[in-house]
Formats: structure tokens, C-alpha cells, sequence
């Protein structure tokens, strides 16, 4: 169900509505005209800015070619392979075709409506930290995406210097079960030096020969990750909010950046992408959702019942592997409050 909007609410999403026609608008003014093109070339996208958006030409690595968007072309994000024109007599280009994506991660817009983040995916790294506290659905729900999407997601508990008495046992409990059912979970800290522990190699290694994504919650951590990995790229960074203990969002558009963690310049590309503290699942169907939970496949139509709603209906599979220990509680649960949300 769409979420009702206040009048002043509405005016403000008409205002600024407005304001990106007229942008496109002048945006779109700007386009030159084919005769002014050079011939047609592959690239991939930086970063995309509105109606814009920085290309790197195939084998140029470094070099950015500002582009405008034809308008035919539809949605263009970070990693997707295009193909672009370049334009004589400036450094600006224009857009003009895009290549089926392998994958892609989505999120939801302030108008609750879904649109890709990045695209052409190998591995979702979720970045949990002691500080702000970390929520189970929100892994459950970048995991169900990974899983839909044959993403290969690993766990990245961050700020390790930051567990203590306090707060240990409760991390150990969130993180057990993705360690149980044979997600990969990596432990360290941006601000450790090397041969330390929760030192960052670890982490570099498993970049290397792949595109990667971190996601999570604002705050967590991930553009001081990327400044470690990428040392005088400085991230923003921006510091926790003592009052709420939530993150501030420091990164606004999703960012590809490429990594030389060996001989090889071609070593590995990382996609820093905009923090969030909701991910919508509902682009997805009950049946996809179920799939995205590894642990309940082999359940799926064993219950007695064909519209079982997995809660208290007897001869429920997923309640019976819960009673037997098969499945975690806090990821059934998990489940249940995702498919409430679709």
C-alpha cells in the first residue's frame, strides 16, 4: 500500500518534480547534434549525475568523459556498459545505447518507488558494524536481492576495534546464523594497521578479479573502507550522530572505482554505494522472497497445506525445521516480516 503523503509533502515532491523537467530540459538543450559526434565506442559508467553521467572509455582507465543521456535509452547506473559518442572540440559526450546487464542491485527512491543503484554485480559485500547497531532484516533483505539476482554475498562485520563487553555476545548472535549457512563473513576494521588484527588484506584479496559492491547502513564505515583500500582517494566520511547513533549519509550517488591490489591493473572494480536504512523487496514475489532465504528451499512445497502461511498451520515445514533446529528463529521471523511488507 502507497504511503499517504501530507499536502505540504505533495507540493514539495511537485516542486521538485518540476525542477528536474526544467533541468532535463536545459540538459537536453545542451545534447549537440550528430554531426558533432565521433563515431560510436564502448565505455562503462563512473558515476551518473542526473541527466549525466561520467564514462570511461574502454581500456582508458582514469580518463572520464562527461556524457549526456539520449533520451530513449532509459535508466543508466553505475557499471553498466555503454555506448557513447564523443564530442569534437570539448571533453563531453553523449549516450546513446546501454548492454544487457548481468545484474543489478535496487533500492527504493523517497517516493517509495524502485530504481538500480549499480549494475553488473559479481559480489554484495553487507557492511555491519558495532556502531550503529546492525538489524537482521536489513542483512535478510540485501541477502533475499543477492540471492534473486545470483549475486555472491559475504558479511563484513567493520569497526572490530569497536567490540567490547558491551556489545560482543550480541554481534556473535546476529552473525552466527549467515555463518551457519556458509556465507562468508570477514572481520575487520579500516582504521587497523597491517599485521594487526581485523587487519584489511583479507578483504583485498577477496576484491581482486571481481566487481564488488558495499552496501549497509549509513555510518557503518564503508567510505573509510574504500579510503584504506584506495589510500588519496579521501571519501568523505562522516562522523556517527551521538544523539540517535545513526549514520550520516555521506555518499549521495553510487561511485565505481578501480583496484590495483596486485601486478594487474585490472585487479578488481568496487561500487561505493549511497547508505541506507530501508531496502524494498517489493519488486519481488512471495515465491522469489522464499528462494532469497537459502535455508527454506528445499522446504518449499512440503507443507501440508498449499496456502500455508508458515505461522501456525499444522504440518508447516518451516515451523516443523524450526522445532528440529534446522532454521534459525530470528531468520524466520525475518521472512515473515519481509513477505508482510511486500
Amino acid at each position: 500500500m502507497a504511503r499517504k503523503l501530507t499536502k505540504n509533502q505533495q507540493r514539495r515532491v511537485q516542486q521538485n518534480q518540476q525542477q528536474r523537467a526544467r533541468r532535463a530540459q536545459q540538459d537536453t538543450t545542451q545534447l549537440p547534434d550528430d554531426s558533432q559526434l565521433g563515431p560510436e565506442q564502448p565505455g562503462i559508467i563512473i558515476s551518473r549525475y542526473g541527466a549525466q553521467a561520467d564514462v570511461e572509455p574502454r581500456g582508458q582507465h582514469g580518463t572520464l568523459k562527461r556524457c549526456f543521456l539520449r533520451a530513449n535509452i532509459g535508466s543508466v547506473v553505475t557499471g553498466d556498459e555503454v555506448v557513447w559518442r564523443d564530442s569534437s572540440g570539448d571533453d563531453n559526450g553523449v549516450i546513446v545505447a546501454t548492454q544487457p546487464r548481468q545484474s543489478a542491485l535496487y533500492r527504493p527512491d523517497n517516493r517509495g518507488a524502485l530504481r538500480p543503484v549499480a549494475a553488473n554485480i559479481d559480489r554484495i559485500f553487507i557492511v555491519v558494524a558495532p556502531e550503529p547497531e546492525p538489524f537482521a532484516n536489513l542483512i535478510d533483505r540485501y541477502l533475499v536481492a543477492a540471492e534473486n539476482q545470483n549475486i555472491e554475498a559475504i558479511l563484513l562485520l567493520n569497526k572490530c576495534d569497536l567490540l567490547s563487553s558491551n556489545n560482543g555476545n550480541a554481534i556473535e548472535q546476529l552473525v552466527e546464523p549467515y555463518e551457519k549457512l556458509g556465507y562468508p563473513l570477514l572481520k575487520l576494521s579500516a582504521k587497523t594497521a597491517a599485521g594487526d588484527d581485523f587487519e584489511i588484506e583479507p578483504l583485498k584479496q577477496m576484491l581482486v578479479g571481481k566487481t564488488s559492491v558495499f552496501v549497509g547502513q549509513s555510518g557503518v564505515g564503508k567510505s573509510s573502507l574504500i579510503n584504506a583500500l584506495l589510500p588519496g582517494v579521501d571519501t568523505a566520511v562522516g562522523e556517527l550522530s551521538e544523539a540517535r547513533a545513526k549514520g550520516t549519509h555521506t555518499t549521495t550517488t553510487a561511485k565505481l572505482f578501480h583496484l590495483n591490489l596486485s601486478n594487474d591493473n585490472h585487479a578488481g572494480r568496487l561500487i561505493d554505494s549511497p547508505g541506507i536504512r530501508e531496502f524494498g523487496l517489493w519488486h519481488l514475489e512471495p515465491q522469489q522472497v522464499a528462494e532469497g532465504f537459502v535455508e527454506l528451499r528445499p522446504l518449499l512445497g512440503h507443507c501440508q497445506f498449499r496456502d500455508c502461511r508458515h505461522e501456525q498451520e499444522p504440518g508447516c515445514a518451516l515451523l516443523a525445521a524450526e522445532q528440529r533446529g534446522d532454521i534459525s528463529p530470528q531468520r524466520l521471523e525475518s521472512y515473515r516480516r519481509i513477505l508482510g511488507s511486500l
